[in-house]
């Protein structure tokens, strides 16, 4: 049997079951909203947002893997593409831009002209410090870290803020080889 050909990102939005949008996007901001009141400090909720997110990340990936097709990318330029054109258009149903590469290969941006987190949502002057959408640099992170890739991911801009667009900054700390749990010549 021939290996099935990996899905593009509006195909396989296509193809799985969705949740009303404004739904989902008025649930995030309850729980933001929740880690506020409980936490108290910015810095705190946008820790908790990052670390939810990474723990997302870590089980969503094989979703990803099992609905999209993709095989094994062979490096961090193609992995940058398949994250944003399959992996945001498919859990969001927006494409992100790859833009800004550093010269070594091992830093990318991904631009969001559009964000659905983000419908209905003022932030107040005493949450300027804020990374309101957090949670996707965590998912990123947690992701990236399931296919032995260690990274770092921070928000660059943010029109939540004045900006004029979402820009995360994705850096390549390290690629982790794999281990196997038991070895063939035994």
């Amino acid at each position: 049997m021939a290996p099935l050909a990996p899905k593009t990102g509006d195909a396989v939005f296509a193809s799985i079951d969705r949740v009303n949008a404004e739904l989902f996007t008025l649930t995030y901001g309850a729980m933001v909203r929740q880690l506020l009141t409980d936490l108290e400090e910015v810095d705190e909720v946008n820790k908790q947002l990052d670390q939810m997110g990474y723990n997302i990340g870590i089980r969503l990936i094989d979703e990803f893997l099992a609905k999209s097709n993709v095989s094994r990318c062979v490096d961090f330029k193609e992995t940058a593409d398949v994250i944003a054109k399959v992996g945001f258009k498919m859990f969001l149903g927006v494409a992100a831009a790859v833009t800004n590469w550093d010269a070594e290969g091992t830093s990318f941006s991904l631009v969001l002209e559009d964000n659905p987190l983000v419908d209905f949502v003022e932030l107040p002057d005493t949450c300027q410090g804020l990374h309101y959408c957090n949670i996707l640099s965590g998912v990123i992170r947690g992701a990236l870290e399931m296919v032995s890739m260690k990274t770092e991911v921070t928000w660059v801009r943010d029109m939540l803020h004045g900006d004029d667009a979402y820009e995360l900054r994705v850096k390549l700390l390290k690629q982790v080889p794999e281990e196997y749990p038991y070895k063939d010549d035994e």
